[in-house]
Protein backbone atom coordinates (compact mmCIF):
# COMPACT_ATOMS: atom_id res chain seq x y z
CA UNK A 1 0.00 0.00 0.00
CA UNK A 2 2.82 2.07 0.77
CA UNK A 3 4.40 1.69 -2.31
CA UNK A 4 1.60 2.42 -4.36
CA UNK A 5 0.90 5.96 -2.42
CA UNK A 6 5.20 6.31 -2.53
CA UNK A 7 4.74 6.25 -6.92
CA UNK A 8 1.92 8.30 -7.30
CA UNK A 9 3.53 10.81 -5.10
CA UNK A 10 6.87 10.55 -7.61
CA UNK A 11 4.64 11.64 -10.54
CA UNK A 12 5.64 14.84 -11.35
CA UNK A 13 4.05 18.31 -12.38
CA UNK A 14 4.65 18.11 -15.79
CA UNK A 15 3.50 14.32 -16.20
CA UNK A 16 0.34 15.02 -14.64
CA UNK A 17 -0.11 18.07 -16.95
CA UNK A 18 0.62 15.94 -19.73
CA UNK A 19 -1.81 12.83 -18.60
CA UNK A 20 -4.39 15.49 -18.36
CA UNK A 21 -3.96 17.19 -21.39
CA UNK A 22 -3.78 13.67 -23.16
CA UNK A 23 -6.86 12.54 -21.47
CA UNK A 24 -8.68 16.35 -22.17
CA UNK A 25 -7.91 15.84 -26.06
CA UNK A 26 -9.12 12.60 -26.51
CA UNK A 27 -12.31 12.38 -24.86
CA UNK A 28 -13.17 16.37 -26.96
CA UNK A 29 -12.34 14.44 -30.01
CA UNK A 30 -14.42 11.45 -29.43
CA UNK A 31 -17.36 13.43 -28.18
CA UNK A 32 -16.53 16.00 -31.17
CA UNK A 33 -17.11 12.83 -33.38
CA UNK A 34 -20.04 11.36 -31.38
CA UNK A 35 -22.15 14.72 -31.09
CA UNK A 36 -21.90 15.93 -34.68
CA UNK A 37 -23.97 13.13 -35.36
CA UNK A 38 -26.56 14.28 -33.02
CA UNK A 39 -26.43 17.50 -34.32
CA UNK A 40 -26.60 16.26 -37.87
CA UNK A 41 -29.27 13.53 -37.26
CA UNK A 42 -31.80 16.70 -35.87
CA UNK A 43 -30.56 18.93 -38.55
CA UNK A 44 -31.01 18.07 -41.70
CA UNK A 45 -30.42 14.00 -41.61
CA UNK A 46 -34.20 13.92 -42.00
CA UNK A 47 -34.16 14.94 -45.46
CA UNK A 48 -30.94 12.67 -46.67
CA UNK A 49 -31.53 9.40 -45.32
CA UNK A 50 -36.08 10.10 -44.49
CA UNK A 51 -37.23 11.72 -47.23
CA UNK A 52 -40.09 9.82 -47.48
CA UNK A 53 -41.23 10.23 -44.06
CA UNK A 54 -41.67 14.18 -44.43
CA UNK A 55 -40.76 16.65 -41.36
CA UNK A 56 -41.59 15.75 -37.74
CA UNK A 57 -42.04 12.26 -38.39
CA UNK A 58 -38.32 12.15 -40.70
CA UNK A 59 -36.69 14.61 -37.65
CA UNK A 60 -37.69 11.73 -34.95
CA UNK A 61 -36.59 8.78 -37.13
CA UNK A 62 -33.06 10.64 -37.93
CA UNK A 63 -32.64 11.05 -34.10
CA UNK A 64 -33.94 7.73 -33.10
CA UNK A 65 -30.65 6.56 -35.01
CA UNK A 66 -28.79 8.71 -32.92
CA UNK A 67 -29.65 6.56 -30.03
CA UNK A 68 -28.46 3.15 -31.61
CA UNK A 69 -24.77 4.18 -30.43
CA UNK A 70 -26.23 3.73 -26.51
CA UNK A 71 -27.34 0.22 -27.62
CA UNK A 72 -23.78 -0.72 -28.50
CA UNK A 73 -21.90 1.26 -25.72
CA UNK A 74 -22.18 -1.39 -23.30
CA UNK A 75 -20.32 -3.82 -26.16
CA UNK A 76 -17.71 -1.52 -26.23
CA UNK A 77 -17.54 -1.45 -22.63
CA UNK A 78 -17.20 -4.82 -22.27
CA UNK A 79 -14.75 -5.18 -25.56
CA UNK A 80 -11.81 -2.61 -24.77
CA UNK A 81 -12.93 -2.93 -21.35
CA UNK A 82 -11.32 -6.80 -21.67
CA UNK A 83 -8.18 -5.10 -23.49
CA UNK A 84 -7.78 -2.15 -21.02
CA UNK A 85 -7.40 -4.72 -18.29
CA UNK A 86 -5.67 -7.02 -19.79
CA UNK A 87 -3.18 -5.04 -22.11
CA UNK A 88 -3.24 -1.25 -20.53
CA UNK A 89 -5.20 1.48 -20.97
CA UNK A 90 -3.05 3.21 -23.34
CA UNK A 91 -3.11 0.90 -26.16
CA UNK A 92 -7.01 0.28 -25.93
CA UNK A 93 -7.15 4.35 -25.80
CA UNK A 94 -5.40 4.70 -29.21
CA UNK A 95 -7.59 2.27 -30.08
CA UNK A 96 -10.81 3.33 -29.30
CA UNK A 97 -9.82 6.93 -30.98
CA UNK A 98 -8.97 5.24 -34.38
CA UNK A 99 -12.15 3.38 -34.84
CA UNK A 100 -14.37 6.64 -33.57
CA UNK A 101 -12.51 8.74 -36.29
CA UNK A 102 -12.55 6.16 -39.03
CA UNK A 103 -16.21 5.72 -38.44
CA UNK A 104 -17.01 9.72 -38.00
CA UNK A 105 -15.13 10.32 -41.36
CA UNK A 106 -17.08 7.64 -43.38
CA UNK A 107 -20.03 8.98 -42.51
CA UNK A 108 -19.29 12.52 -44.01
CA UNK A 109 -19.07 9.89 -46.92
CA UNK A 110 -22.18 8.01 -47.14
CA UNK A 111 -24.14 8.88 -49.89
CA UNK A 112 -28.01 9.62 -49.59
CA UNK A 113 -31.00 7.48 -49.99
CA UNK A 114 -31.95 9.07 -53.67
CA UNK A 115 -28.54 8.04 -54.80
CA UNK A 116 -28.29 4.51 -53.09
CA UNK A 117 -31.73 3.73 -51.35
CA UNK A 118 -32.21 2.04 -47.87
CA UNK A 119 -28.23 1.03 -48.20
CA UNK A 120 -27.84 4.37 -47.21
CA UNK A 121 -29.25 3.98 -43.89
CA UNK A 122 -28.09 0.90 -43.28
CA UNK A 123 -24.52 2.21 -43.50
CA UNK A 124 -25.30 4.93 -41.58
CA UNK A 125 -26.68 2.64 -38.71
CA UNK A 126 -23.61 0.04 -39.20
CA UNK A 127 -21.08 3.48 -38.54
CA UNK A 128 -23.08 4.60 -35.97
CA UNK A 129 -22.85 1.08 -33.54
CA UNK A 130 -19.07 1.06 -34.87
CA UNK A 131 -19.31 5.06 -32.90
CA UNK A 132 -21.03 3.48 -30.04
CA UNK A 133 -18.69 0.55 -29.63
CA UNK A 134 -15.62 3.17 -30.05
CA UNK A 135 -17.10 5.40 -27.40
CA UNK A 136 -18.26 2.47 -24.76
CA UNK A 137 -14.16 2.21 -24.33
CA UNK A 138 -13.33 5.48 -24.54
CA UNK A 139 -14.60 7.23 -21.34
CA UNK A 140 -13.52 4.45 -18.71
CA UNK A 141 -10.31 4.47 -20.01
CA UNK A 142 -10.03 8.12 -20.52
CA UNK A 143 -10.96 8.42 -16.47
CA UNK A 144 -8.70 5.58 -15.56
CA UNK A 145 -5.84 7.77 -16.60
CA UNK A 146 -6.24 10.18 -14.75
CA UNK A 147 -7.65 8.66 -11.77
CA UNK A 148 -4.43 6.09 -12.06
CA UNK A 149 -1.82 8.96 -12.00
CA UNK A 150 -3.09 11.45 -9.44
CA UNK A 151 -2.31 11.70 -6.27
CA UNK A 152 -4.57 10.83 -3.17
CA UNK A 153 -7.03 13.49 -2.40
CA UNK A 154 -6.62 14.84 -5.59
CA UNK A 155 -8.04 12.65 -8.17
CA UNK A 156 -11.57 14.50 -8.15
CA UNK A 157 -9.07 17.49 -9.48
CA UNK A 158 -7.63 15.76 -12.28
CA UNK A 159 -10.29 13.35 -13.16
CA UNK A 160 -12.19 16.26 -14.31
CA UNK A 161 -10.20 16.56 -17.77
CA UNK A 162 -11.73 13.74 -19.17
CA UNK A 163 -15.47 15.15 -18.29
CA UNK A 164 -14.45 18.37 -19.89
CA UNK A 165 -14.56 16.67 -23.29
CA UNK A 166 -18.19 16.42 -23.77
CA UNK A 167 -19.06 19.81 -23.42
CA UNK A 168 -15.97 21.23 -25.07
CA UNK A 169 -17.03 18.60 -27.78
CA UNK A 170 -20.36 19.49 -28.26
CA UNK A 171 -18.57 23.70 -28.27
CA UNK A 172 -16.41 22.34 -30.99
CA UNK A 173 -19.33 20.79 -32.91
CA UNK A 174 -21.88 23.30 -32.71
CA UNK A 175 -19.33 25.74 -33.59
CA UNK A 176 -18.28 23.62 -36.84
CA UNK A 177 -21.94 23.49 -37.87
CA UNK A 178 -22.72 26.99 -37.10
CA UNK A 179 -19.98 27.89 -39.41
CA UNK A 180 -20.37 25.47 -42.01
CA UNK A 181 -24.16 26.42 -42.68
CA UNK A 182 -22.72 30.41 -41.65
CA UNK A 183 -20.21 30.43 -45.14
CA UNK A 184 -22.78 28.75 -47.54
CA UNK A 185 -26.61 28.82 -49.09
CA UNK A 186 -29.02 26.82 -47.22
CA UNK A 187 -29.54 24.59 -49.94
CA UNK A 188 -26.00 23.88 -50.43
CA UNK A 189 -25.59 23.35 -46.10
CA UNK A 190 -28.40 20.80 -46.83
CA UNK A 191 -26.90 19.17 -49.85
CA UNK A 192 -23.06 18.41 -48.83
CA UNK A 193 -21.81 21.41 -46.44
CA UNK A 194 -23.32 19.06 -43.25
CA UNK A 195 -20.09 16.42 -44.86
CA UNK A 196 -17.71 19.17 -44.13
CA UNK A 197 -17.60 19.15 -40.02
CA UNK A 198 -17.58 15.13 -40.34
CA UNK A 199 -14.76 14.96 -42.80
CA UNK A 200 -12.70 17.40 -40.62
CA UNK A 201 -12.68 15.33 -37.27
CA UNK A 202 -9.63 13.49 -39.47
CA UNK A 203 -7.41 16.21 -38.54
CA UNK A 204 -8.23 16.25 -34.88
CA UNK A 205 -7.93 12.45 -34.39
CA UNK A 206 -4.32 13.01 -36.14
CA UNK A 207 -3.78 15.56 -32.88
CA UNK A 208 -5.49 13.24 -30.61
CA UNK A 209 -3.18 10.40 -31.60
CA UNK A 210 0.00 12.27 -31.00
CA UNK A 211 -0.84 13.40 -28.01
CA UNK A 212 -1.90 9.69 -26.39
CA UNK A 213 1.26 8.40 -28.20
CA UNK A 214 3.49 10.37 -26.12
CA UNK A 215 2.03 9.23 -22.47
CA UNK A 216 3.09 5.97 -20.20
CA UNK A 217 1.09 3.13 -19.19
CA UNK A 218 -0.86 4.08 -15.41
CA UNK A 219 1.18 3.12 -12.12
CA UNK A 220 -1.91 1.03 -11.73
CA UNK A 221 -1.78 -1.13 -14.28
CA UNK A 222 1.90 -1.41 -14.08
CA UNK A 223 1.37 -2.50 -10.35
CA UNK A 224 -1.11 -5.75 -11.65
CA UNK A 225 1.26 -6.48 -14.69
CA UNK A 226 4.52 -6.32 -12.44
CA UNK A 227 2.15 -8.80 -10.34
CA UNK A 228 0.83 -11.32 -12.10
CA UNK A 229 -2.61 -10.55 -11.03
CA UNK A 230 -4.17 -9.29 -14.63
CA UNK A 231 -8.17 -11.31 -14.82
CA UNK A 232 -8.07 -13.66 -17.49
CA UNK A 233 -11.76 -12.81 -18.04
CA UNK A 234 -12.32 -9.62 -16.45
CA UNK A 235 -15.73 -8.97 -17.51
CA UNK A 236 -16.43 -12.44 -15.55
CA UNK A 237 -14.70 -11.08 -12.22
CA UNK A 238 -16.39 -8.14 -12.68
CA UNK A 239 -19.93 -9.48 -12.99
CA UNK A 240 -18.82 -11.77 -9.91
CA UNK A 241 -17.66 -10.15 -7.47
CA UNK A 242 -19.02 -6.37 -8.01
CA UNK A 243 -22.12 -6.96 -10.31
CA UNK A 244 -24.05 -4.16 -8.00
CA UNK A 245 -21.44 -1.57 -8.23
CA UNK A 246 -22.13 -2.26 -11.97
CA UNK A 247 -25.92 -1.88 -11.57
CA UNK A 248 -25.43 1.29 -9.03
CA UNK A 249 -23.12 3.02 -11.08
CA UNK A 250 -25.74 2.78 -14.25
CA UNK A 251 -28.47 4.16 -11.91
CA UNK A 252 -26.43 6.25 -10.66
CA UNK A 253 -26.06 7.88 -14.07
CA UNK A 254 -28.87 7.70 -15.63
CA UNK A 255 -29.68 11.36 -15.19
CA UNK A 256 -26.14 12.25 -16.65
CA UNK A 257 -27.37 10.95 -19.85
CA UNK A 258 -30.84 11.54 -20.42
CA UNK A 259 -29.98 15.78 -19.30
CA UNK A 260 -27.04 15.66 -22.23
CA UNK A 261 -28.21 13.80 -24.99
CA UNK A 262 -31.90 15.63 -24.73
CA UNK A 263 -30.10 18.91 -24.13
CA UNK A 264 -27.26 18.25 -26.90
CA UNK A 265 -29.62 16.55 -29.73
CA UNK A 266 -33.85 16.61 -29.09
CA UNK A 267 -33.43 20.22 -27.65
CA UNK A 268 -32.12 21.44 -30.88
CA UNK A 269 -34.75 19.90 -32.93
CA UNK A 270 -37.11 21.25 -30.76
CA UNK A 271 -35.48 24.30 -30.58
CA UNK A 272 -36.19 25.36 -34.59
CA UNK A 273 -39.19 22.76 -35.19
CA UNK A 274 -41.34 23.93 -32.19
CA UNK A 275 -39.79 27.23 -30.88
CA UNK A 276 -39.15 29.04 -34.01
CA UNK A 277 -36.12 29.52 -33.11
CA UNK A 278 -33.70 29.94 -36.46
CA UNK A 279 -30.68 27.17 -36.78
CA UNK A 280 -27.95 29.82 -35.53
CA UNK A 281 -30.02 30.74 -32.57
CA UNK A 282 -30.46 27.26 -32.08
CA UNK A 283 -27.13 26.32 -32.02
CA UNK A 284 -26.18 29.16 -30.79
CA UNK A 285 -27.65 28.43 -27.67
CA UNK A 286 -26.32 24.71 -27.28
CA UNK A 287 -22.69 26.12 -27.21
CA UNK A 288 -24.15 28.44 -24.63
CA UNK A 289 -25.09 25.99 -22.78
CA UNK A 290 -21.94 23.61 -23.13
CA UNK A 291 -20.39 26.63 -21.84
CA UNK A 292 -22.08 26.51 -18.67
CA UNK A 293 -21.65 22.60 -17.79
CA UNK A 294 -17.67 23.53 -18.76
CA UNK A 295 -18.28 25.05 -15.17
CA UNK A 296 -20.51 23.38 -13.42
CA UNK A 297 -18.18 19.94 -14.09
CA UNK A 298 -14.93 22.10 -13.14
CA UNK A 299 -16.58 23.08 -9.88
CA UNK A 300 -18.16 19.82 -9.02
CA UNK A 301 -14.92 17.92 -9.46
CA UNK A 302 -13.20 20.25 -7.55
CA UNK A 303 -15.77 20.28 -4.55
CA UNK A 304 -15.55 15.94 -4.99
CA UNK A 305 -12.52 16.52 -3.37
CA UNK A 306 -13.35 18.57 -0.17
CA UNK A 307 -17.17 17.05 0.26
CA UNK A 308 -16.79 13.97 -0.81
CA UNK A 309 -18.12 12.73 -4.45
CA UNK A 310 -21.32 10.88 -3.17
CA UNK A 311 -22.24 14.47 -1.24
CA UNK A 312 -21.84 16.25 -4.70
CA UNK A 313 -23.08 13.95 -7.09
CA UNK A 314 -26.82 13.52 -4.63
CA UNK A 315 -27.12 17.42 -4.66
CA UNK A 316 -26.79 17.23 -8.99
CA UNK A 317 -29.30 13.83 -9.07
CA UNK A 318 -31.67 16.06 -6.74
CA UNK A 319 -31.62 19.36 -9.10
CA UNK A 320 -32.08 17.20 -11.29
CA UNK A 321 -35.87 15.51 -10.42
CA UNK A 322 -36.75 19.33 -11.08
CA UNK A 323 -34.98 20.81 -13.99
CA UNK A 324 -36.70 19.04 -16.78
CA UNK A 325 -39.90 20.48 -16.09
CA UNK A 326 -38.14 23.77 -14.71
CA UNK A 327 -35.98 24.15 -18.32
CA UNK A 328 -38.73 23.25 -20.40
CA UNK A 329 -41.03 25.75 -18.55
CA UNK A 330 -38.23 28.08 -19.44
CA UNK A 331 -38.23 28.04 -23.06
CA UNK A 332 -41.94 28.63 -23.45
CA UNK A 333 -41.67 31.99 -24.55
CA UNK A 334 -39.65 30.97 -27.42
CA UNK A 335 -36.75 33.41 -27.49
CA UNK A 336 -32.82 32.73 -28.19
CA UNK A 337 -32.64 33.73 -24.12
CA UNK A 338 -35.16 31.65 -23.16
CA UNK A 339 -33.77 28.53 -25.02
CA UNK A 340 -30.27 29.11 -23.72
CA UNK A 341 -31.50 29.52 -20.31
CA UNK A 342 -33.22 26.29 -20.21
CA UNK A 343 -31.45 24.19 -22.12
CA UNK A 344 -28.46 25.22 -19.57
CA UNK A 345 -30.27 24.31 -16.73
CA UNK A 346 -30.27 20.74 -17.98
CA UNK A 347 -26.85 20.57 -19.24
CA UNK A 348 -25.81 22.42 -15.36
CA UNK A 349 -27.55 18.92 -13.82
CA UNK A 350 -25.12 16.93 -16.30
CA UNK A 351 -22.27 18.76 -14.85
CA UNK A 352 -22.73 18.63 -11.63
CA UNK A 353 -22.94 14.91 -11.42
CA UNK A 354 -20.59 14.66 -14.30
CA UNK A 355 -17.73 16.21 -12.73
CA UNK A 356 -16.92 13.25 -9.76
CA UNK A 357 -18.65 10.28 -11.78
CA UNK A 358 -14.39 10.35 -13.45
CA UNK A 359 -13.28 9.53 -9.99
CA UNK A 360 -16.35 7.92 -8.05
CA UNK A 361 -16.61 4.70 -10.54
CA UNK A 362 -13.12 4.03 -10.81
CA UNK A 363 -12.40 4.37 -7.20
CA UNK A 364 -15.56 1.83 -6.96
CA UNK A 365 -13.55 -1.16 -8.75
CA UNK A 366 -10.92 -3.45 -8.12
CA UNK A 367 -7.71 -2.23 -10.22
CA UNK A 368 -7.58 -5.86 -12.19
CA UNK A 369 -11.26 -5.16 -13.52
CA UNK A 370 -11.49 -1.68 -13.09
CA UNK A 371 -11.60 -0.58 -16.81
CA UNK A 372 -14.56 -2.92 -17.46
CA UNK A 373 -16.61 -2.46 -14.76
CA UNK A 374 -16.02 1.07 -14.66
CA UNK A 375 -17.06 1.32 -18.31
CA UNK A 376 -19.91 -1.14 -18.03
CA UNK A 377 -21.55 0.79 -15.58
CA UNK A 378 -21.60 4.19 -17.18
CA UNK A 379 -22.76 2.90 -20.64
CA UNK A 380 -25.13 0.88 -19.10
CA UNK A 381 -26.95 4.39 -17.87
CA UNK A 382 -26.20 5.17 -21.95
CA UNK A 383 -29.36 3.08 -22.38
CA UNK A 384 -30.97 4.18 -19.77
CA UNK A 385 -30.77 7.94 -19.85
CA UNK A 386 -29.45 8.09 -23.77
CA UNK A 387 -30.72 5.64 -26.39
CA UNK A 388 -34.47 4.69 -24.60
CA UNK A 389 -35.76 8.79 -24.51
CA UNK A 390 -34.74 9.36 -27.97
CA UNK A 391 -36.42 6.12 -29.42
CA UNK A 392 -39.98 6.73 -27.30
CA UNK A 393 -39.45 10.78 -27.62
CA UNK A 394 -42.16 10.67 -30.64
CA UNK A 395 -44.37 8.45 -28.25
CA UNK A 396 -43.64 11.07 -25.38
CA UNK A 397 -44.29 14.18 -27.42
CA UNK A 398 -47.75 13.06 -28.83
CA UNK A 399 -49.23 11.67 -25.24
CA UNK A 400 -48.01 14.75 -23.37
CA UNK A 401 -46.22 17.22 -25.30
CA UNK A 402 -43.38 18.22 -23.66
CA UNK A 403 -44.30 17.52 -20.09
CA UNK A 404 -43.51 13.54 -20.96
CA UNK A 405 -39.76 14.30 -21.66
CA UNK A 406 -39.56 16.69 -18.72
CA UNK A 407 -40.79 14.17 -16.47
CA UNK A 408 -38.69 11.31 -17.99
CA UNK A 409 -36.25 13.14 -17.17
CA UNK A 410 -37.57 13.80 -13.28
CA UNK A 411 -38.02 9.84 -13.46
CA UNK A 412 -34.07 9.37 -14.38
CA UNK A 413 -32.99 11.75 -11.54
CA UNK A 414 -35.44 10.05 -8.69
CA UNK A 415 -33.39 6.52 -10.15
CA UNK A 416 -30.37 8.02 -9.72
CA UNK A 417 -31.29 9.74 -5.97
CA UNK A 418 -31.93 6.13 -4.92
CA UNK A 419 -28.80 4.22 -6.02
CA UNK A 420 -26.99 7.30 -4.43
CA UNK A 421 -28.22 6.78 -1.29
CA UNK A 422 -27.58 3.31 -1.40
CA UNK A 423 -23.50 3.75 -2.92
CA UNK A 424 -20.87 4.44 -0.45
CA UNK A 425 -18.45 7.33 -0.27
CA UNK A 426 -15.22 6.48 -1.88
CA UNK A 427 -12.87 9.84 -1.80
CA UNK A 428 -11.08 8.89 1.22
CA UNK A 429 -10.37 4.98 -0.14
CA UNK A 430 -6.92 4.29 -1.03
CA UNK A 431 -7.20 3.53 -4.95
CA UNK A 432 -5.98 0.20 -5.17
CA UNK A 433 -7.28 -1.49 -1.82
CA UNK A 434 -8.87 -4.80 -2.23
CA UNK A 435 -11.38 -5.28 -1.71
CA UNK A 436 -13.13 -1.96 -3.59
CA UNK A 437 -15.59 -0.34 -1.41
CA UNK A 438 -19.08 -1.13 -1.74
Amino acid sequence: MAQIAANRAEVDGRTMRRVATASLTGTTIEFYDFLIYGLAAALVFNAIFFPSMGGPEGTLASIATFGVAFVFRPLGAILFGHYGDRIGRKATLITTLLIMGTSTFAIGLIPSVESIGKSAVVILVLLRALQGIALGGEWAGAALLTTEYAAHGQRGRYSMFPQLGPSLGLIIAAGAMLTTFRLMEPDAFAAWGWRIPFLASAVLVGVGLWVRLNIAETPSFKKIQSAGSRSALPILGCLRDQWRQVLLGGGIMAIVFGAFYTGASFMVAHAVGTLGLSLTQALLGVIVAAVAMSVTVIVSAWLSDVLGRRTVLLLGAAFGIVAGPLAFGVMEPGSFASFALGNSLLLCVLGLNYGPIAAFLPETFQAKYRYTGAGLGYNIAGILGGAVPLVIAEELLARWGTDGIAYFLTALALLSVVCLLVAKETSRVELDAEPAPA
